[in-house]
């Protein structure tokens, strides 16, 4: 009278998928929880691998790997911005990773030249003007905002954020020091208030009247647009006639001290996929890095934009030569 009830347990159990401890992957995830528990979830469920995971600032994650050293628990780090990518890189608490699947979906520019870390989402910081007081002809470029016509008229996030910390790293690539001193010199010129501690408040200082032009990650703008459909707010996509617009990302990398290599890359690879890239970007309104997925129809109303294809690696390279650079400028 046992045997059917066996059986039926032994065939549902054949249905549920199996793992080992070997399979298990520990992330450190600077990427906020409810951006990214829902992929995780998606991908235990497809594969019955578990994931554990603490979320926390880029900072003190890196800081945590660091003095953990061969003793920490986590397989797989996913932060924002290559400049922290960068230095997580250089702090040799990355491994390089061959992986045929993650060139393929992570386009060269968008991820470290050693293989040490590949961008998972692609953001574009570029210029928010207000339509009221500003026509879309008068914007051209970052550059162009350090010109005597912006006088009084921008807005800025603090220095002190690795977003614009990255943007300026760009323009030292680009430039040179000493010509991009003089562009970040023009800007602090032209300021019409001390910097803000977010891109929302800059923008919502624009909104205002207290200054016409700022410079945001498209998120941002994405997020105060959904709460005020009617803002009179646009996005305009800058060096659309010479470098064009500076992007950065989201990624990841794994661990030098992984206790789980082979499952951390499997996820690592599968977070770059065509089956969880439209989610992995769609849930901050960013962009795809795979180029084989569209972005989220929210994002893709924004419009089309040439976007500089520049190795997002220089972000972190230059980001102590920025910082240097921003200080002398007077730029806080």
């Amino acid at each position: 009278m046992f045997r059917p009830i066996l059986s039926a347990v032994l065939a549902g159990a054949l249905l549920v998928p199996t793992y080992t401890l070997a399979d298990e992957v520990v992330v450190y995830s600077a990427r906020n929880e409810h951006l990214i528990k829902p992929l995780f979830d998606r991908y235990t469920a497809e594969t019955g691998v578990p994931i554990k995971y603490i979320t926390d600032k880029a900072g003190p994650l890196l800081q945590r790997l660091r003095a953990e050293g061969k003793r920490t628990p986590a397989d797989l780090l996913i932060t924002v911005d290559a400049g922290n990518l960068w230095h997580a890189a250089e702090s040799g608490v990355l491994a390089e990773v061959d992986s045929a699947a993650l060139a393929a979906n992570v386009p060269a520019n968008l991820r470290d030249p050693a293989g040490r870390w590949f961008g998972l989402s692609e953001r574009a910081r570029t210029i928010v003007y207000s339509t009221e007081r500003v026509q879309p002809t008068d914007l051209s470029s970052y550059e162009d905002l350090a010109q005597p016509k912006w006088k009084g008229r921008l807005c800025l996030r603090t220095s002190k954020k690795v977003y614009n910390q990255s943007l300026v790293a760009t323009l030292i690539a680009r430039h040179g020091e000493t010509q991009a001193e003089q562009i970040v010199r023009g800007w602090v010129d032209n300021l019409a208030a001390a910097p803000f501690s977010n891109d929302t408040k800059a923008m919502q200082a624009v909104e205002a009247g207290q200054c016409d032009v700022t410079i945001v990650n498209t998120y941002y703008f994405g997020r105060l647009q959904k709460q005020q459909p009617n803002i009179k707010l646009g996005l305009f996509w800058a060096n659309q006639d010479s470098s064009g617009t500076h992007i950065n990302v989201s990624g990841a990398g794994v661990t030098r001290h992984a206790k789980h290599p082979e499952a951390a890359r499997k996820l690592l690879e599968w977070l770059s996929s065509e089956a969880a890239q439209g989610e992995f970007a769609a849930r901050n309104m960013e962009f795809p890095v795979n180029p084989k997925v569209a972005a989220d129809e929210v994002v893709s109303a924004w419009g089309g934009f040439k976007a500089d294809e520049l190795n997002v690696n220089e972000a972190g390279r230059l980001q102590s030569a920025a910082i240097r650079l921003m200080d002398r400028a007077g730029y806080r």
